[in-house]
């Protein structure tokens, strides 16, 4: 089975920070990437099983939100294999 991939995008790199630590700590997860995006925008990616994704994304947006804006934050259950690529 497949592991669910979770992401949390802030407009402040110390927020994306903020969500990462946050993140690793509330859940068994793993920080597949850290991407600084531009204009502010960081994005941090997550895989694990599916629910310590979900747990971990909203824990990480509860805590980024806190110290600045929240862009975005998805969770995907079962991404197709085609996703591998992008990551």
């Amino acid at each position: 089975m497949r592991e669910a991939i979770g992401m949390v995008e802030t407009r402040s790199l110390i927020a994306a920070i903020e969500a990462a630590d946050t993140m690793s700590k509330s859940a068994n997860i793993k920080i597949i990437d850290f991407q600084i995006v531009g204009s502010g925008l960081v994005s941090v990616t997550v895989s694990g099983e599916v629910a310590a994704v979900k747990a971990a994304v909203d824990s990480g947006k509860e805590k980024a939100a806190t110290v600045a804006e929240v862009v975005s934050a998805n969770v995907i259950p079962r991404p197709h294999e085609e996703v591998d690529k992008i990551l």
